[in-house]
Order: structure tokens, then sequence, then C-alpha cells
């Protein structure tokens, strides 16, 4: 029996109305990823937002990309990337979502190792890190990366 089979129960899809729920969460255009943006842009920073990249082995997809400089800024969400923080194992469904969860931690990972492999400097933000703080930490290495050369 595979993890995905209908006949086991630990793997079974939720219910429909949290399917709907959860079909209702943005990929993109979040709360934190808007106030990001926003400080961004009022600091003079101009980019590119949900960019499919056409990598040699992936196609990973940053919130926020700055094709010039080539950096990827990723705005991950504490439940759906599972924040060191903040992330936590669902009570319920456990074996449904504990792997769904786990093959985004590898999904994110293997997008790092691509775009750091192919030249670009990878930023990750958690959604719950102050917007300020983030855009700083973004600005910086940005600033670095086209002071320098970096690619």
């Amino acid at each position: 029996m595979t993890p995905s089979s209908p006949s086991d129960p630990a793997a079974t899809p939720p219910t429909p109305a949290r399917s709907r729920n959860m079909a209702a969460i943005k990929r993109r255009d979040t709360k934190p990823e808007r106030a990001i943006r926003s400080l961004l842009h009022a600091a003079g920073k101009r980019y590119r937002v949900d960019v499919r990249l056409q990598l040699e082995n992936a196609c990973p997809r940053p919130d926020i990309v700055f094709t010039r400089a080539r950096v990827a800024v990723f705005v991950d969400g504490c439940f759906w990337h599972c924040c060191p923080d903040h992330g936590r194992q669902p009570s319920v469904n456990d074996g449904y979502w504990g792997p769904k969860l786990q093959r985004n931690v590898v999904r994110d990972r293997a997008a790092d190792e691509a775009l750091r492999a192919a030249g670009w400097t990878v930023v990750r933000v958690w959604e719950h890190e102050a917007p300020g703080k983030a855009a700083e930490r973004i600005i910086t290495v940005l600033d670095t990366a086209i002071f320098t050369g970096e690619h």
C-alpha cells in the first residue's frame, strides 16, 4: 500500500470542507509578502513577482525576483514550510499532513540548491518576521550582490 493509497486511512486527504478552505489560501500576494514588497519598492528596489525561473534541473517560483542581481526571495508561511519557531504538526490527519509538509521542506531545499548552483542568491523570509527587518535583510543582500558583482 502506497502512502497516497485511498485504502490507507492515515493518508486520506482532508474533508471536502477542509479542501475548500485550504484551496482559498493564497499562493501569492499574501499579507507578509505585500508588506515586504511595499517596503522594497519604497526603498527604490524594483523586482518581479512570482516568476518561474527556468533552470537546468528545476523551475522554482520565488515570490520576489531581482533578475539583474540574481536574487530570489521566498516569503515562507510558518505552517506550510515548517518554521522551527511557529510551525506545528497538525493534530488531525497527521498521516496526510505530515508527509505533505515534509515534501514542501524537501522542495524548498531542492529549489535553494538549484538556484545557488545556477549562480543565484537565495533569501528566505518567514511570515512571522517583521517586514521592516526582512526588507532590510533583502536590501543588504541586494546591495552586496550588485556592489560585488556576485551572481
